[in-house]
């Protein structure tokens, strides 16, 4: 089995053995694919801000984004790399070839990750090709994730604190003042008055970004509302 990757610098490199090709070079990696446009297309293309990469990362559809909110919010993974890189091989007598939607660089190992919507993953080639590469991927002893949809509530809600992941549009002195106070155990509601003496938009908004980094967390599966519990993570 090959793999080949597109340098930030030039053409593709030349197939590699998978098993011997460096981290570094797939974590380096340019998106195999460049953005189809056309009249009546069915996928939402675009590219998403990423906290995590302080770089802008491309996805061709809407599940792809949603994959890209968890993996941004997700405090484990270091790096995320799109289309990161073809992977090549014979499989009865036909050369098989596939690009994976994700890479993610976390503190453990790498993890692979394909998107399709769940009542895709059941058709024979997708199961095919998912299960070749699963193979390949965890022949390294990476890790191999295939995301589908997820609950709605969830996701929302990461989508929401995604609009205040922005770490420089907030004030470090609120910030500093907020992690001084006892907010644990604290309604979300009470949070955003606990600061009288600065404007309660800006503490607000600020609670919602020690959020999103996960310094404050609270429940994600039922709609964010005044009255969720905050906890502070040590």
């Amino acid at each position: 089995m090959t793999v080949s990757v597109r340098r930030p610098d030039g053409p593709p490199a030349e197939d590699e053995e998978w098993d011997l090709a460096p981290i570094g070079l797939l974590q380096s990696a340019q998106p195999w694919r460049t953005f189809r446009w056309y009249k009546g297309q069915k996928h939402y293309s675009g590219t998403y801000w990423s906290a995590t990469m302080r770089d802008h990362v491309i996805y061709e559809s809407r599940l792809e984004l949603s994959r890209l909110l968890f993996a941004d919010f997700d405090r484990s993974v270091r790096g995320i790399v799109a289309q990161p890189f073809l992977l090549k091989t014979v499989l009865e007598g036909k050369v098989r070839k596939h690009i994976p939607d994700y890479l993610l660089l976390t503190g453990q190992v790498p993890m692979v990750v394909d998107v399709k919507p769940l009542h895709r993953l059941s058709k024979p080639e997708v199961e095919f090709t998912f299960g070749w590469t699963r193979r390949a991927v965890e022949s390294r002893g990476w890790k191999y994730e295939v995301w589908s949809e997820r609950p709605t509530v969830e996701l929302e809600n990461i989508r929401f604190l995604a609009g205040y992941r922005r770490d420089w549009l907030f004030s470090p002195e609120v910030l500093d003042e907020l992690r001084g106070a006892d907010l644990d155990g604290v309604s979300l509601g009470q949070a955003t008055c606990c600061l009288p003496d600065r404007p309660e938009p800006q503490v607000r908004s600020a609670v919602h970004h020690l959020l999103w980094t996960q310094s404050l967390v609270t429940d994600l599966d039922r709609p964010l509302s005044p009255s969720h519990v905050l906890r502070w993570v040590a």
